[in-house]
């Protein structure tokens, strides 16, 4: 199996509402296969912060919330989001200590965590959040670097982890993820590796170290499972995400293919200007001089790669997601069987 690229959604945008992104952070899906994108936006100023509603397809259905603020519908500093079986979207927000809960429309919930939240738990950074098969909700929590499981009626089920480097510490954890056995993967960001835990809370083992050659990483950000239990790591200080088996060994790098959306293709036909000039343009710089040969500056300036690749996430269909905060853009690719 290999990931075989399929297309790209999104467009930059400084606008606060309406289509296009502003740092997308993450994505998932709802029941029906339906896309909602987490925009963090410009947090300083509150602007661009939403979650958008569109399908593969690029049909744009609508957005919610908005940013600098503590009612139901602001978020401070989201990161992450999760729908469980009932089709509730759990959006975890670092910068207010909760994860607010919300119906498919955005109609505003519960929350949990913080000081009303109705599953009284305190979080502290809340960023990556999964669910598994249970409905037993993962949380890392950044600040605290520890992992808290929290069942489907709220009661915490267990908190592990402390600062450190050892086996069950973590340090400034970020994005989780389940597999099809219950098993918790951990991306442990600033240890630049993954852990993979069991259901219970009990370490399996760790993959990957410091660096930049195969499996190993730079602040890995997050870790999606596929049913086969194949991993992909989101490979943040790199800007690759990275393909590993079930034992951890190295499978596929990907590096970016992307091409223009829908979205960006409709903006283009109404800006001839625009157009002409990105026609004359060359957009993918292979030939860099030598001061610009890091990752972040190839990224930056090779239109096709990855920049900023922060969240990886796979739907019911087999396809990956890749979320660029940088590039304001999602990458698609086939990881079914059928991709060879």
């Amino acid at each position: 199996m290999k990931a075989k690229y399929l297309k790209t959604i999104g467009i930059k945008t400084n606008q606060p509402v309406g289509r296009g992104f502003l740092f997308p952070y993450d994505v998932t899906f709802d029941s029906s296969g339906m896309i909602y994108a987490l925009n963090r936006g410009r947090i300083s100023q509150g602007l661009g912060t939403r979650i958008q509603i569109f399908d593969y397809d690029e049909e744009w259905y609508g957005e919610f919330g908005e940013g600098s603020g503590t009612g139901p519908l602001n978020f401070l500093i989201p990161v992450a989001t999760a729908f469980n079986s009932k089709d509730e979207l759990f959006v975890s927000d670092e910068g207010s200590g909760e994860v607010k809960v919300f119906s498919q429309k955005g109609i505003p919930l519960y929350q949990v965590g913080g000081e009303s939240g109705k599953w009284g738990c305190e979080l502290m950074g809340p960023s990556g959040i999964a669910f598994d098969a249970d409905d037993n909700l993962y949380v890392t929590e950044r600040s605290a670097s520890r992992l808290t499981k929290i069942d489907g009626d709220g009661n915490v089920k267990y908190r592990i982890g402390e600062p450190g480097d050892a086996h069950l510490q973590f340090n400034m954890p970020w994005g989780v993820a389940t597999d099809g056995a219950g098993c918790v993967y951990v991306a442990d960001w600033r240890n630049d590796r993954i852990q993979k835990l069991d259901p219970d809370g009990k370490f399996i083992r760790v993959f990957g170290k410091s660096g930049n050659a195969e499996g190993h990483f730079n602040r890995p950000s997050s870790v999606a499972v596929d049913g086969r239990g194949n991993m992909y790591v989101t490979d943040w200080g790199n800007e690759r995400v990275q393909v590993l088996d079930p034992e951890g060994h190295f499978l596929q790098m990907l590096k970016g293919q992307a091409t223009l959306s829908k979205w960006a293709e409709q903006w283009l036909t109404v800006n001839p200007d625009e157009y002409s000039a990105r026609r004359s343009s060359n957009l993918s710089v292979l030939d860099l001089p030598n001061h610009l040969q890091s990752p972040y500056q190839v990224g930056s300036q090779t239109e096709h790669l990855f920049w900023g690749p922060v969240s990886a996430k796979i739907d019911d269909h087999e396809r990956l997601y890749i979320t660029e905060h940088s590039r304001a853009r999602i990458q698609i690719f086939d990881i079914s069987d059928n991709s060879l």
